[in-house]
């Protein structure tokens, strides 16, 4: 969540124009912004996607995202954007059919490379990385068998997805998906930075689960990359900066993508 913070004051700095912002407890508190804010952004778990399902804050978080749509239906020249991390782009594909929702067998965890989609290489959110570009990985769940006729109904498309294992005879997951011109969700972490990746690693818990996982040699390989400013600072400094610059763009002056 302070990665998001961090975001949100970056890009007010970068444009020199206050951005107001509020935090809500859907989940614990059934909290809702209603309709008062540009841009939404719905953060990650922890959690399983698949048993909170009729749950009474789901009802709730799921009233805003029809509201919202309404809304933006409406209004086709002022939308409201909504970004959609992890947890909340799980729940969201799970509620609407927008693709398959499965524990994993085993945890995914780490600084992982993502591939783009044709769509992907040309959305206004990815366009300038690299493919692969490099983003945080963490969970436990996946969404696969994405229903492409109903994302492409809405507009839509898959913009990435997990990295090639020739030696796993599995579908590879989705990473990312734009269901329109205002709604977008990605499975990793985008607001991440590496830093704060970088201590959360040298814990003991996660150095050991990485190890465990992938070996030594790759585990010293993802400490490497958190110092690259092409990966990870990357990603952190281009996604959500972009996200809130096209979601403020009508207040924001000067916004150049």
């Amino acid at each position: 969540m302070q990665n998001i913070l961090d975001l949100i004051a970056y890009v007010s700095r970068e444009y020199q124009q206050p951005i107001e912002y509020k935090k809500f407890d859907i989940r614990a508190k059934c909290e809702s912004p209603g309709l008062d804010y540009d841009a939404y952004i719905s953060s990650g778990g922890p959690g399983s996607p698949i048993d909170s399902a009729g749950a009474e804050w789901e009802s709730v978080y799921f009233g805003l995202m029809e509201d919202i749509q309404h809304y933006n239906e409406s209004h086709p020249d002022q939308k409201k954007h909504v970004l959609l991390i992890c947890h909340s782009f799980q729940i969201y594909c799970r509620y609407y059919g927008y693709g398959h929702v499965s524990k994993r067998r085993s945890t995914s965890f780490g600084v992982m490379p993502v591939h783009k989609t044709r769509e992907g290489a040309h959305d206004p959110l990815l366009n300038t990385l690299a493919d692969p570009f490099w983003a945080v990985d963490s969970r436990d769940y996946q969404i696969t068998q994405p229903d492409d006729e109903k994302i492409h109904e809405r507009g839509g498309a898959v913009l990435c997805v997990e990295k090639y294992r020739p030696h796993v005879v599995l579908e590879r997951a989705v990473m990312a998906i734009r269901f329109d011109e205002a709604f977008v969700g990605m499975q990793f972490h985008p607001e991440a930075e590496s830093q704060g990746m970088r201590m959360y690693l040298l814990s003991d818990e996660k150095k050991n689960l990485v190890m465990g996982k992938y070996g030594e040699a790759k585990y010293q390989d993802m400490l490497n990359q958190l110092t690259d400013p092409d990966k990870i600072s990357l990603t952190n400094q281009t996604v959500v900066p972009r996200f809130l610059a096209l979601a403020l763009r009508h207040r924001l002056q000067a916004v150049s993508l």
